[in-house]
């Protein structure tokens, strides 16, 4: 019996070889491989495809984090905002460590707000909660491909006195979202992406970028995405650095970029297919307000017996992510804040989640299987 895959990235290889083959000879035989008319081009139709102005793409997502959060604290600083000294960044615990990566490289705390059981994301009265005058920035987190309401938690935060707080939406699990009216990456002040391999859109490599419809914002991105150049070789910005998407990673976007809806329903079939087939006492995790699937992930008391289940039957799985944020051993001595609504959903989730097989080139017999499996586990 063959085992199932988490994700098999040679399954989307085959089925855009020739296209993606045709997109790499091109840009090689272009001869400009940085900063050409295919990034252009990704970056335009990504942003149109968004619903905002601008879309600067990166070397990563992580990047894409680190230099949003320099941009937000510059801004602040030149509005005179409280934040200044030892800024914090409200985010959750849960999402695997790439905003407290960004957080701890920008001299920002990271403040951990708790999350919502059903859908795993960030809970707006937890957030509002968390507020503080050092807050820079509010991070909402699309985790596993499920909205946020951002209209929800701004109103919410300007209810609390914080009109002046910007939102950041992490939408690197996101590409496609919609929900709330609009699309993720188009309701925060900017928002974040990357187009890590496995994500709904994914490169062939690295890649990441940043959005939104602030002309300002947008340009203080792209000074500081290439040395905190003014002109060439003038830095006019502190913090700048080297991170760029290269022409064939946006060649290979531009390629997959058209199918993303259609990619994004399968994802979602999937997804439904397992809620279906799920027992009662088991949980697929999902948001009330769109969902695109990126992972499609349970909540079960009873983790390990589910997955020796589950690998009994050829499926593979994984926890994403087995350990907070605020708990991590490299980082127990660096300055952090829980809440003052606590951490109680989040440590309680931390021990139940569990990741299944959801990519669009998954076989319906693969599918069945997985279902099957799951409808065969018996609760203890």
């Amino acid at each position: 019996m063959t085992t199932i895959p988490l994700n098999d990235l040679q399954r989307m290889y085959a089925a855009y070889a020739d296209r993606l083959d045709q997109a790499a000879l091109d840009v090689l035989r272009s001869g400009w491989w940085l900063n050409g008319p295919r990034n252009k081009e990704f970056c335009e139709a990504f942003a149109g495809y968004l619903g905002v102005s601008h879309f600067v793409g990166l070397a990563n997502g992580t990047d894409a984090l680190e230099i949003v959060l320099r941009v937000l604290l510059e801004r602040g600083r030149r509005a005179g905002d409280r934040v200044s000294v030892a800024p914090e960044v409200v985010t959750v615990a849960n999402a695997g460590g790439y905003t407290s990566t960004a957080c701890y490289l920008t001299g920002c705390m990271p403040v951990y707000a708790d999350i919502e059981q059903e859908s795993q994301l960030l809970s707006i009265p937890s957030a509002v909660a968390a507020l503080s005058d050092r807050t820079a920035a509010v991070v909402a987190t699309h985790l596993y491909g499920g909205l946020i309401d951002v209209p929800a938690l701004r109103q919410a935060m300007n209810d609390a006195g914080y009109t002046h707080v910007p939102i950041l939406e992490d939408c690197a699990q996101a590409h496609g979202l919609k929900g709330c009216g609009a699309q993720a990456g188009a309701f925060g002040d900017i928002s974040t992406f990357s187009f890590y391999p496995t994500k709904n859109l994914g490169a062939l490599g690295d890649g990441g970028g940043v959005a939104t419809n602030d002309a300002e914002l947008a340009a203080s991105v792209r000074r500081l995405q290439q040395y905190g150049w003014g002109d060439k070789y003038r830095i006019v910005a502190a913090g700048g650095r080297n991170s760029r998407l290269d022409e064939l990673q946006a060649a290979f976007l531009s390629v997959f970029l058209p199918d993303l809806d259609a990619a994004n329903a399968r994802r979602l079939a999937i997804l439904n297919a397992y809620g279906k087939a799920a027992p009662a006492g088991l949980h697929v995790v999902r948001s009330p307000n769109g969902a695109v699937a990126h992972l499609a992930v349970v909540l079960t008391d009873h983790r390990e017996p589910l997955r020796d289940h589950l690998k009994a039957h050829g499926v593979a799985t994984d926890i994403h992510y087995p350990v907070l944020d605020c708990d991590q051993p490299g980082w127990a001595d660096r300055p952090k804040r829980i809440g003052p609504s606590g951490l109680e959903v989040s440590r309680l989730s931390v021990n139940k989640i569990l990741t299944l097989p959801c990519f669009p080139t998954m076989t319906e017999e693969e599918v069945a299987r997985v279902c099957h499996a799951l409808s065969t586990f018996a609760l203890r």
